[in-house]
Formats: C-alpha cells, structure tokens, sequence
C-alpha cells in the first residue's frame, strides 16, 4: 500500500510543479536533440533486430545516452536560466536594496554559458 501511497504523492506534486518555460530557440534545440536521440534510438533497435555488432549496438546506444543526456543539459540550463533571471527581477523590484549603490550588476548569463557551468560539473 505505501507504493500506492507514494505513487499517487508523486502525481499531486506533478500537477502543482510549474511547467517547464523556455524561449523558442532553447525549445527547438531540445526538441531537435529529443528528435535525434529518437532516430540513434531506432537504430539501436534496428541493430539489435538484425543482430548487427556488439561494437555496433554499443555504439549506437552510446550516442542516445549522449543525446538524451545533452537534451537534459538544455533543459537544466533552462531552468538554471529562468532562476537566475527571476532572482535578477526580484533583485530590481526591490530598487537594488541590500546593494551598493556603486555597484554595477553583472550581466545575465546566456543559456549557452550556464549550459557550459553545468557540463563542466559531470
């Protein structure tokens, strides 16, 4: 029964997280990455079916865990992104207090450089 519990926990938190927000480029760079990992998916299958090379399926197969994991970066980053900029707009809202008034702020970072962060840590 605690399965049962803990499933339908995990679906009430999945109706009442936010949905997943990103600029049209940004989607179109994951979907096409999902796109690719779906075709180097396919011929992972087709290798197996034709029972091609161990070295082929392998091959194969590394390539959609590539895929699927860069497409993951993308939505991280994405998300890392959408933080920062809430933070930045908050931070704005409230006229810079806790800043000093000298201080300059520092220029959002782009999707492509916080992707880079984050691949730096794996």
């Amino acid at each position: 029964m605690a399965k049962t519990q803990d499933a339908a926990t995990r679906g009430a938190a999945a109706t009442t997280a936010p949905a997943f927000e990103c600029d049209p480029e940004t989607k179109r760079r994951i979907v096409n990455r999902l796109k690719r990992a779906r075709g180097q998916l396919d011929a992972v299958i087709d290798a197996a079916e034709r029972g091609a090379s161990c070295k082929e399926t392998i091959t194969q197969l590394s390539a959609v865990t590539h895929a699927l994991n860069r497409a993951g970066f993308v939505i991280v980053a994405s998300a890392m992104r959408n933080c920062v900029d809430a933070e930045q707009a908050a931070s704005a809202g409230d006229g810079g207090a806790g800043a000093a008034a000298d201080e300059a702020v520092a220029p959002a970072m782009t999707v492509d450089e916080l992707e880079k962060i984050f691949l730096s840590l794996v």
